[in-house]
């Protein structure tokens, strides 16, 4: 997992699934599959982390979040909002939940999630993205929203911002500018999706018309957090 492990008061609520009425389920549900991986994003604590994908049905997912220690695990809140993200063939479907319950009786800690809406498709990038927190800035009003990346690629990324004010529609245009590390990028994005918990903001941009010299600066950034993210398995 990329970034300093959350804090917060640890709430473990017992482990049960509710049955729902059927006449309220969605129709032709979207899913990840059990044993894929998935992204799961917290709105509220500002994190994202892989997750190994234990149970999944139309009205519970339980996911294993990786990474080493354990209080992180057990630190989250029952209500607390989370992204799920995962590749699906061509598609990268986004699903909005929370965290229903923390099953914490065995050394595997189990996120018990459920849906707060239906899952989103989108086709697959044809680009490769990585999960690297860099800083961020966008400017809103009369001032900047500034944040951290959660998976940026030249195409685009889902972004964690302090935000303030109020969000913009879906659709809008927004200078972007991202540190590299090694240099300052700037490209202009359009919003695709925003989550948005308080303070915390989840961004979802594409970018447009990138210049060539920035695109293969992210490219090689990507690659860079793709390196190291396996040298940390091997």
């Amino acid at each position: 997992m990329a970034g300093a492990s959350p804090g917060g008061d640890r709430s473990v609520v017992p482990f049960r699934v509710q049955v729902a009425d059927p006449d309220d389920r969605e129709p032709n549900a979207v899913r990840p599959e059990v044993s894929t991986s998935a992204d799961v994003t917290s709105v509220a604590r500002g994190i994202s982390m892989t997750a190994s994908v234990e149970v999944s049905t139309e009205f519970l997912i339980a996911v294993r979040p990786e990474g080493e220690g354990t209080a992180w695990k057990t630190a989250v809140k029952s209500g607390d909002p989370v992204e799920l993200y995962w590749v699906a063939g061509y598609e990268e479907p986004t699903l909005p939940a929370t965290i229903a319950a923390v099953d914490d009786d065995t050394a595997e800690i189990l996120w018990n999630l459920q849906a707060t809406g239906p899952a989103e498709r989108s086709q697959r990038r044809r680009s490769v993205r990585a999960r690297a927190e860099l800083p961020v800035s966008l400017p809103w009003s009369d001032g900047l929203l500034t944040g951290q990346t959660v998976d940026p690629s030249e195409a685009g990324m889902r972004a964690i911002v302090d935000g303030w004010g109020v969000p913009s529609d879906s659709g809008t245009r927004t200078e972007v500018s991202i540190d590299l590390d090694d240099r300052l990028v700037h490209v202009t994005g359009e919003i695709v999706r925003q989550n948005i918990h308080g303070p915390r903001w989840l961004l979802s941009l594409k970018f447009l018309d990138v210049p060539e010299a920035d695109g293969d600066a992210l490219r090689r950034r990507v690659f860079k957090a793709l390196r190291d993210e396996r040298a940390k398995d091997e």
